[in-house]
């Protein structure tokens, strides 16, 4: 490589890093944005709307007209009656959303996902400026597949919106999440840019890699919807059984989708990215193949990964069974993307084998 070409390197190299932590700030502004939704959505109305909807009057009951400040008027449909999928009989409404269904909960709420798209952009072009550097893949080490992996993760959510579903209630937990990612990739994990060894010179960098990474991120997204989901049907079985939760569980749940809608979220999401892991893994056979001689070798990576499959396999089953429905599903979900993380974290920083050569 030319004195030139090594110095334009570096430059790109450093506009990437300036993009990354300027995408930080955006997701921070939304992060304060999603906050604002969840406080200033009004609380009341909430817990007015929801006790009208659940009654035998649900059926026949109008839309729900609130009033803004000016004097604006914003009309908030009829939630929809979800039938929970698990056991039990519980027949619910999805909640509002963390707007609370207020104008000026709306408000804070639509601002808070164009920082969001915002910041996908900024972060966007942070990645693709970082492959321009290194002139490759932008995910030969920890640092750049974890940035790649939380522009990933944020695209998927960004998508869902523009499909119109309904997902905005996953936009505080998901950007607190991402701020997460990048702090931990830019303060540990950071490697300065550099060209890859021998065996990852490959058109399979590009197809396996890729897919882990898209497969991770929308695995994240079902696992938000099952944690929120065990939180939703607790609070649900609460109320069924006559208690009380408190004022700021109430104004939380209320606002969330359905337990029902939350378990079929996440199994919807899990069920759709299965077979592209299964790809992942038959890609990194392949590729081990063509780099090592050999499609299999009990490397760590690819025992955890495997073990990540049979564990998401499992949950697939278990959620098409009826005694394994609801929250023993849930937890099973979770402990298949746990598998997932240690297989990145745990697996390339604590555990030796030939994937160890990438380093963080």
């Amino acid at each position: 490589m030319t004195p030139l070409a090594a110095a334009a390197n570096e430059n790109l190299a450093q506009i990437s890093n300036y993009l990354i932590y300027s995408s930080m700030a955006v997701y921070m502004l939304a992060f304060f944005a999603h906050i604002a939704e969840w406080t200033f959505g009004s609380r009341s109305k909430v817990a007015r709307t929801a006790a009208a909807l659940t009654g035998a009057e649900a059926a026949s009951a109008p839309a729900v007209q609130v009033r803004g400040k000016g004097g604006a008027t914003a009309v908030l449909d009829r939630p929809k009656v979800t039938t929970r999928s698990g056991a039990g009989t519980r027949d619910v409404p999805d909640g509002p959303g963390a707007a609370g269904g207020t104008v000026q909960g709306d408000l804070y709420g639509r601002i808070a996902v164009s920082l969001t798209a915002l910041a996908f952009i900024v972060e966007a072009a942070g990645v693709v400026a970082r492959a321009m550097s290194v002139e490759r893949a932008p995910w030969g080490n920890m640092y750049e597949f974890s940035i790649t992996f939380s522009t990933v993760a944020v695209g998927a959510y960004l998508a869902l919106l523009a499909l119109k579903k309904n997902v905005r209630w996953m936009g505080l937990l998901l950007v607190t999440t991402v701020l997460l990612d990048l702090g931990i990739a830019v303060t540990w994990l950071y490697t300065d840019s550099d060209q890859l060894v021998p065996a990852l010179h490959s058109y399979w960098l590009w197809i396996h890699v890729s897919t882990a990474i898209f497969c991770g991120a929308v695995f994240y997204l079902g696992a938000a919807g099952a944690v929120l989901y065990l939180f939703r049907d607790s609070y649900e079985a609460k109320l069924a059984g006559g208690g009380k939760p408190g004022r700021i569980a109430t104004s939380v749940m209320e606002r969330l989708p359905s337990a029902a809608s939350l378990d079929k979220f996440s199994y919807r999401i899990n069920a759709a990215v299965f077979p592209l892991w299964t790809f992942t893994i038959i890609a990194g056979a392949i590729w081990a193949g063509d780099a090592w001689g050999r499609y299999w070798g009990w490397d760590p990576k690819e025992v955890w990964s495997f073990v990540t499959w049979v564990a998401y396999a499992c949950y697939l089953h278990a959620r098409a069974t009826a005694g394994w429905k609801g929250r023993k599903a849930a937890y099973l979900a979770l402990f298949a993307f746990a598998c997932w993380i240690w297989n990145y974290y745990g697996v390339n920083i604590l555990l030796s084998g030939k994937h160890s050569y990438a380093g963080v």
